[in-house]
């Protein structure tokens, strides 16, 4: 693999973005942070796109030959592929290329790839509803451009497109507390004009998904004239990547996917419902936050966030480092399923009490990482 070297700063740190080691300068450098953080994007970013193609390929395996064995493995392949793309959540909340909205009306493809909580009739058959969905209505012509036209067309509920789209049209609705989803391999049988309509839009869902974690890997690559090369350059660069870290600890995922959910109790307000695969997606947002903190993804190891606060306040630092670890473990260990073992639990069960520990403690770092601001004199704000 071609090996692009970046000097930042002063000292002899460099990064190398094939992955391998670093000599990193005992005097850390904004500039230098600023690089770890894109080389650590791009490689995220890089992970959940070709994630999402083993994705792709898996999905076509299963419509050209409709099996349990072959929807079994898709399934695996969707839950791996959560797992990267949960990670680069931490690169949200400043409009970069993910979440961008312009004047022209332009906007990045966050809506299209993680969007939820999702309306299934709006996809497909409900119970006690066989003919919903765009899936069931033969006048409308299954494309691209439809999909990308009715997501979200009038109401944020009516999700058409993404992960979640993909995980409804794999697992079905999930209609019991003792397992996920359950959709029959019946439902992707060739040759019945219901059926093909919905192999062509899981076909086209996955195509879309993988095409938009495309344009986020190109608009991080090194090297490139692209956002990648304007952030390096953008004096706001750390203000934007801390930011991003407080809304992620303290709106997004404190309380939007988890204080929504405890307060409803309601199994639709959970991040992967059909699967049951919330609590991952839970403890992944928090690695990604984790990663971005540490300057550390895969092989990827370069000056930090956690540098720069430690030279200024090496208490601070200390107390964040411990507030990031206690976190990981409170959501490590959140029995699951949630909907079972949480959301449908008394409001005083030990399983709830711990899922709110786990919230209070998100709201505790998204502060920290503000006060970390005020430490380094960067705005950190809490974007809702």
């Amino acid at each position: 693999m071609k090996k692009f070297i970046l000097s930042l700063g002063f000292g002899v740190s460099v990064l190398a973005f094939d992955g391998s080691a670093f000599a990193v300068d005992a005097q850390p450098d904004v500039k230098e942070v600023v690089g770890t953080y894109t080389n650590l994007v791009y490689r995220n970013y890089k992970d959940a796109y070709q994630d999402a193609k083993n994705l792709q390929t898996a999905i076509s395996a299963f419509l050209e030959d409709p099996s349990e064995i072959n929807l079994k493995t898709a399934k695996k392949f969707w839950l791996i592929s959560r797992n990267s793309y949960g990670q680069t959540e931490a690169f949200r909340f400043y409009e970069g290329p993910i979440d961008f909205a312009d004047e022209n009306g332009n906007e990045g493809p966050e809506g299209r790839l993680n969007a939820w909580p999702l309306d299934e009739a709006y996809i497909d058959y409900v119970e006690g509803n066989p003919a919903a969905g765009i899936v069931n209505n033969p006048d409308v012509v299954i494309s691209k451009e439809m999909l990308i036209e009715k997501n979200q067309a009038d109401d944020e509920a009516e999700v058409a497109t993404g992960y979640h789209a993909i995980e409804f049209l794999l697992w079905g609705q999930d209609l019991s507390l003792d397992g996920p989803g359950n959709r029959p391999v019946s439902d992707y049988a060739k040759d019945t004009p219901e059926t093909e309509r919905r192999r062509e839009y899981l076909r086209i869902v996955t195509e879309l998904l993988v095409n938009d974690l495309k344009f986020l890997v190109d608009s991080w690559e090194p090297g490139q004239e692209n956002y990648a090369e304007q952030f390096q350059k953008d004096e706001q660069a750390l203000s934007k990547m801390m930011t991003a870290l407080a809304t992620l600890s303290g709106f997004e995922l404190a309380s939007e996917r988890m204080a929504t959910s405890l307060d409803s109790g309601d199994q639709e307000d959970e991040h992967s419902c059909f699967s049951d695969n919330t609590h991952n997606d839970f403890i992944y947002n928090a690695k990604g936050i984790s990663n971005v903190y540490f300057g550390e993804y895969a092989k990827v190891r370069g000056q930090s966030i956690h540098d720069l606060v430690a030279t200024k306040d090496a208490s601070l630092a200390e107390t964040i480092k411990a507030q990031l670890s206690e976190t990981e473990q409170l959501l490590a260990s959140l029995p699951h399923p949630i909907d079972r073992e949480i959301l449908s639990a008394p409001a005083d069960s030990p399983a709830r009490m711990q899922m709110e520990q786990a919230v209070q403690s998100l709201q505790k770092q998204a502060d920290l990482f503000k006060k970390a601001g005020r430490v380094l004199d960067v705005d950190v704000q809490i974007n809702e």
